[in-house]
């Protein structure tokens, strides 16, 4: 059978920038296939080519599995193949031509501005990490959460980001995006405040041995930060169960219910395609729909 070290799929789970229940799913749906193919003798991903891909779903469908559920399955192996690719685990991504019916789309989840005001300035305690504890730690935790939503940032640009990258006397960071594409974002004032402090000498506290200096943020073991980090840092944080990249989608929401343009945002965020962006003026449009309705007397 395929075994969990060849597929390196706790690497995958690592890399995954997703709400955690879909990062279980898709785990999940990569682990059972790896199971099912390893049965058939294709022990790594290097073995797999489309075929046994469409396979794999064409036994689902045997099994009666919901189109959702076959939809999300093409999703999570398309993405896990395109990972093992760039991983060096197969020379080719045989899920690039694989096809499944399309599941519903769900709009992003955008914090309400009490759920924000805990998690960047009145956290939880939760037990074991009671608040205070360790003010350099805090002080870490706070600047990311203002980077992630001040700043509209991936989880994976701020866990790659260098010390080098932040200009304080411009109010401005430099970030690597998807496909190694470099732009400017600028710095909320919270975020620049809290950056000047942590970079003042609470960051050099955490430099860990054998790790390259000029990495921005690290962990508790003094490794750079990992995506896994930082979700464990808004569950400490959030009074309900939070992605970081919700903070992110509220970054992106908050500017457009605020009469950004939308090109504007999309500069901000990094789209390479405007469509990409347009799902905020969705979610905008939910928004004011949802506020007329609370607040008009006739609106019902």
């Amino acid at each position: 059978m395929g075994t969990a070290e060849s597929w390196e799929i706790s690497q995958f789970e690592d890399s995954l920038e997703l709400a955690p229940s879909s990062v279980e799913a898709y785990v999940r749906d990569v682990s059972q296939f790896a199971e099912w193919a390893g049965r058939a003798g294709q022990r790594a991903p290097s073995d797999v080519d489309l075929r046994t891909l469409r396979r794999y779903l064409a036994f689902l469908q045997t099994m009666g599995r919901a189109q959702r559920t076959m939809a999300r399955t093409a999703a999570s192996l398309r993405r896990y193949f395109r990972w093992a690719q760039r991983n060096g685990l197969c020379e080719g991504d045989p899920s690039a031509a694989l096809q499944a019916p399309r599941g519903g789309s769900r709009l992003p989840r955008v914090l309400s501005n009490d759920e924000l005001h805990q998690v960047l300035e009145d956290p939880v305690d939760t037990p074991g990490h009671p608040g205070g504890e360790d003010p350099a730690r805090d002080l870490r935790d706070r600047t990311i959460l203002e980077l992630l939503y001040g700043s509209g940032l991936r989880v994976s640009e701020l866990c790659g980001a260098s010390a080098r990258d932040v200009d304080l006397a411009r109010g401005r960071m430099t970030v690597w995006g998807k496909g190694d594409k470099q732009r400017v974002v600028p710095l909320s004032r919270p975020a620049i405040e809290l950056l000047g402090e942590w970079l003042a000498g609470a960051r050099d506290r955490q430099r860990g041995a054998g790790n390259p200096a000029d990495v921005l943020f690290r962990n508790q073991r003094g490794n750079p930060l990992t995506p896994r980090d930082v979700r464990r840092i808004l569950d400490r944080r959030s009074p309900v169960p939070t992605h970081p990249h919700a903070l992110r989608h509220s970054f992106a929401t908050h500017l457009l219910d605020g009469g950004a343009d939308l090109r504007v945002v999309q500069e901000l965020l990094g789209h390479s395609d405007l469509a990409t962006t347009q799902i905020y003026t969705h979610v905008s449009r939910e928004r004011l729909r949802s506020e007329y309705e609370s607040s008009h007397p006739r609106a019902k």
